[in-house]
């Protein structure tokens, strides 16, 4: 199988090394013709995950997504989801002739409050058996240093998606398979709104038990939403596993994790924007706060932890009076 990436980030990063160490070939589309060029001659990416090397001969590098479109049979997406359609809309042709998309997106299209297969979908002639989706408990350092890691493929073929999780198992890297498309990516958004929050708590000098208390409300915040949303699906599904519960805790409790660093800043007083400037980084649980508040309007899930989050994010309300209001209703 010929596999194209569409990212340069940490996660594409990542998620190229994965494939490399497989043995497969690459087609690696990278964000501008001078980091393009510093791949090909060095062999590895200046900004992220610099320490891990690259053999030459299984990367071709380009600036051009529809050369990958164009020469691969699956193609990841791993961008941030505010950039996810422009890499994928333009490209719609060629899904018509059967290029598999795999998504490494967590989170929402913002412009359009929707996730990427939702998208795909409402494109007449694309086939949803031709969607896979990449979730799960990963942190690309820890990829970068391999240490062992779960990776959950979702689609709604199966032969399809185990096709793809095959690409991505190594020493490293286990692969997990599941038929819950939107679930799994519903709680990959949810999981960086709850980090947020974890982050605030800590920049507001909350300590480790209510952290605990916090979190595990918060999965069963994610339980209700995604049951609610989901509909008659979810009653198969546990949310106790990896991409569901395993994913919320690493990303609320690792130092790796950016949603928490944003939301710490927070917490300690930083401005939103004063957060994203010294980031420097995209942390997809701000847009997602969002995107969630607007469409839990309609799902009508009890959910305070978030309700708080995006009035922290987005109304300015003050972190310790809406974190006052959390521990009222937590138990």
């Amino acid at each position: 199988m010929n596999i194209g990436v569409i990212g340069s980030g940490s996660w594409g990063t990542a998620l190229v090394k994965i494939l490399t160490d497989n043995q497969h070939n690459v087609i690696w589309c990278v964000r501008s013709e001078k980091l393009a060029e510093h791949i090909r001659i060095r062999h590895h990416n200046p900004k992220y995950l610099s320490s891990v090397y690259f053999n030459g001969h299984q990367l071709e590098i380009t600036t051009d997504p529809a050369q990958v479109y164009a020469n691969a049979d699956a193609v990841v997406i791993a961008v941030p989801s505010a950039y996810a359609e422009g890499y994928v809309t333009p490209h719609v042709s060629w899904l018509m002739k059967g290029v598999k998309v795999v998504s490494a997106v967590k989170g929402m299209l913002p412009s359009q409050n929707m996730l990427l297969n939702e998208h795909l979908t409402s494109i007449p002639g694309f086939d949803p058996a031709n969607y896979v989706t990449i979730m799960g408990p990963c942190h690309a350092e820890e990829v970068a240093a391999e240490k062992l890691s779960y990776l959950t493929f979702a689609g709604s073929d199966l032969s399809i998606t185990m096709a793809i999780a095959a690409c991505f198992k190594t020493s490293y890297i286990n692969t997990v398979l599941s038929q819950d498309v939107w679930g799994v990516q519903y709680a990959a958004v949810l999981k960086n709104i709850y980090a947020m929050g974890a982050g605030i708590a800590h920049g507001l000098g909350y300590g480790d038990n209510f952290q605990s208390v916090l979190v595990a409300n918060a999965a069963g915040e994610m339980s209700q939403f995604l049951q609610n949303i989901c509909g008659e699906t979810a009653s198969c599904v546990n949310y106790s596993s990896s991409v569901y519960l395993g994913d919320l805790l690493v990303t609320c409790y690792s130092l790796f994790s950016r949603n928490r660093s944003f939301g710490n800043m927070i917490g300690k007083g930083y401005s939103v924007e004063a957060t994203k400037l010294a980031m420097q980084m995209v942390a997809e649980g701000y847009p997602a706060s969002k995107c969630i508040h607007a469409l839990n309007e309609k799902a009508g899930a009890d959910m305070p932890i978030a309700k708080g989050v995006y009035r922290i994010l987005w109304e300015g309300k003050d972190p310790i009076k809406e974190f006052e209001k959390i521990e009222a209703v937590l138990s």
